[in-house]
């Protein structure tokens, strides 16, 4: 495959979980929740047969025929949800030259994830290395450490690490210690200090959906883990406009902003490609590409923002030392 391949991609079909999966691996992917069985017994079915293991720990041998894939409103249970989608390792590149805080990515997380507004698990803030150099907006979600601190320093295993490098939190064992928090360099979780204003009545819990959310307990960016389930891009990087944000697959070498679709290892190579703070040996699984040749000023990121968000940026000492958003000329 080319570096870049210009023929649009469809966004469900990017990840194609499970394609042209054996026998043995979808008695695997069955007990893992990936698919699910069609009946409770076996009977007559014709076709070959299948081991798999139910919910409820009991092995059973069925038809092939009584494996069926998920539908797109079932909800992986908790215990399902600590294994990773198997032969996949996730990671998110984003592209700075490209963004205009535009912040589609917040409000598509925030909506996604029923979180009040002021409950970001995707943030944009605005950063300049230093007084010499150009500010420019930078998208922080989760990083999805290798060497995730959070998890070391939890004390009931309520955060833990998948397979494909998803960090989840499962806040029915969450307690609320905030260790967490506190272990995280990159301060990407946050505390739910209250009630959920949407209770959704009846919807099942999961981590890989981090809702409902609890009183007490610790949220953060999951990278849409349902939806890569249902072979679907995370929700920030579909609501960005700017194709600012990639998602893809290390193992496949392959990433896409749902238009275009590029190698992973070439770009992190030509575009020179770095992770946050990488001196601290987390080993984020989180790229980003340099601000150079950018698209758009930093000053249309303030175009139409709610007041109280701006009032955010004029606290930043970014913001101060630039005349031009100071003086409001955009």
């Amino acid at each position: 495959m080319d570096e870049k391949e210009k023929t649009p991609k469809s966004r469900r079909d990017f990840l194609r979980i499970g394609a042209g999966m054996g026998a043995a691996t979808l008695a695997t992917v069955a007990a893992s929740g990936l698919f699910t069985l069609t009946g409770k017994e076996t009977r007559a079915e014709g076709g070959k047969k299948i081991k798999v293991l139910t919910t409820d720990g009991k092995l059973l041998e069925v038809s092939e025929s009584q494996l069926s894939e998920p539908t797109a409103d079932m909800v992986v249970t908790r215990e399902s949800s600590h294994q990773g989608i198997t032969g996949r390792k996730f990671v998110m590149v984003i592209d700075l030259a490209k963004c205009k805080n535009a912040r589609k990515c917040v409000e598509a997380c925030q909506h996604g994830h029923h979180l009040p507004k002021d409950h970001e698990w995707m943030k944009v803030f605005l950063l300049q290395n230093s007084e010499q150099e150009a500010q420019y907006w930078f998208p922080r979600p989760c990083f999805h450490c290798d060497n995730p601190m959070c998890v070391s320093v939890c004390p009931v295993g309520a955060t833990y690490k998948r397979s494909d490098g998803i960090v989840l939190v499962d806040n029915q064992r969450c307690i609320g210690c905030k260790f967490c928090m506190t272990g995280c360099p990159y301060s990407v979780r946050v505390f739910h200090w209250k009630e959920p204003e949407d209770k959704a009545d009846g919807a099942v819990y999961s981590p890989e959906t981090g809702f409902p959310t609890k009183e007490g307990t610790v949220g953060k960016c999951i990278f849409c883990a349902d939806l890569l389930r249902k072979n679907e891009l995370p929700r920030c990087l579909s609501a960005c406009p700017m194709g600012v944000i990639y998602f893809g697959d290390i193992i496949e070498d392959t990433i896409t902003n749902g238009n275009e679709t590029l190698r992973f290892t070439e770009v992190i190579r030509d575009r020179a490609g770095y992770r946050h703070l990488e001196s601290l040996g987390t080993e984020p699984s989180v790229y980003y590409l340099p601000p150079v040749n950018r698209q758009f000023p930093v000053e249309r990121g303030f175009e139409g923002l709610d007041p109280k968000i701006r009032e955010r940026y004029e606290n930043t000492a970014s913001y101060k030392i630039n005349p031009l958003l100071r003086h409001g000329k955009q």
